[in-house]
């Protein structure tokens, strides 16, 4: 069997993608090993979550090649994410299995990993560490920067954006998922 980190896992071959017969790709060719960190780095409106897009295969409607190794997936979280705006954190979380619980104040909340209502340091002390952890983790796998601790608030203010506001939402659910399994 050959070594992991010189298997080729992904490769694009010669992907254009044009928007209104404007060029957004162009002859893209690239490959990467198992393992490898990749970064896009461009100006706005060069094509980098085309590129990203395309790679995940979220579009489709590009012409050239995409080969993905068998038994790889990539993963892709929108920029600007398609909101459900009737859905909270709290209710994302309710989705999954695990014991979820947000206190909330104004601009203020935090998360506790319990059954139940969390009003005293006792009940907060009941609270799955192990697990917060783990949520934060992927949260921070996913660019989201929250408390390091379930004993810590987070603030939401005017300088959020609906778009930070969606990414976040979104991360939750994926980090919920994840930890959930």
């Amino acid at each position: 069997m050959a070594n992991e980190s010189q298997k080729v896992i992904y490769s694009m071959i010669g992907v254009s993608k044009f928007h209104d017969k404007r060029p957004i790709l162009k002859d893209i060719s690239l490959s990467y090993f198992y393992g490898a960190k990749i970064g896009v780095i461009g100006l706005n409106g060069s094509g980098k979550s085309s590129l990203l897009r395309i790679m995940a295969g979220v579009d489709k409607e590009f012409n050239g090649q995409t080969i993905l190794t068998p038994g790889h997936t990539i993963g892709f979280l929108e920029q600007e994410p398609k909101l459900d705006n009737s859905k909270t954190v709290r209710e994302i979380a309710e989705e999954g299995t695990l014991p979820f619980t947000c206190n909330q104040a104004g601009a203020m909340a935090t998360f506790f990993f319990t059954e139940g209502p969390v009003r005293d340091f006792p009940t907060a002390k009941k609270s799955d560490t192990t697990l917060f952890s783990r949520f934060f983790s992927e949260m921070l796998n996913r660019s989201i920067y929250i408390a390091p601790s379930q004993f810590e608030a987070l603030f939401l203010s005017v300088a959020h954006t609906e778009g930070d506001i969606g990414r976040t939402l979104e991360a939750c659910r994926a980090a919920f998922g994840e930890i959930s399994l």
